[in-house]
């Protein structure tokens, strides 16, 4: 990110904000290795079809995922595997960090 014009970190920051939302990270996780329909995604995330379809959307036009019309069905797959090793990245940080803050709390525990 160094020395990158604004219009370029307005793009990164939106990338990241399209990441932010739990439904989406479900959907990007359920479409790792495979494809899927509206449906079958509705049905395995617990929420309608309108509603993914939204995220769906967001998802493809960010460029996360690509979709692809079959007769009367849409599939969805992911468009760049990379960012699965971006999310397997933070969630490994998180982990970590809940990890040292297991320890300290146990360590502050044993002091009692």
């Amino acid at each position: 990110m160094n020395n990158m014009p604004i219009e370029a970190l307005q793009e990164v920051a939106a990338y990241f904000q399209v990441l932010s939302e739990p439904t989406r990270l479900q959907i990007l996780n359920l479409l790792r290795g495979t494809e899927r329909n509206v449906g079958e995604l509705a049905q395995l995330c617990g929420f309608t079809p309108a509603n993914i379809s939204r995220h769906l959307a967001l998802l493809t036009q960010h460029g996360l995922l690509v979709r692809e019309s079959r007769g009367t069905s849409v599939f969805y797959r992911t468009a760049d595997e990379s960012v699965y090793a971006l999310c397997d990245l933070v969630c490994g940080n998180i982990a970590n960090r809940f990890e040292r803050t297991a320890k300290n709390r146990q360590a502050f525990l044993r002091h009692n």
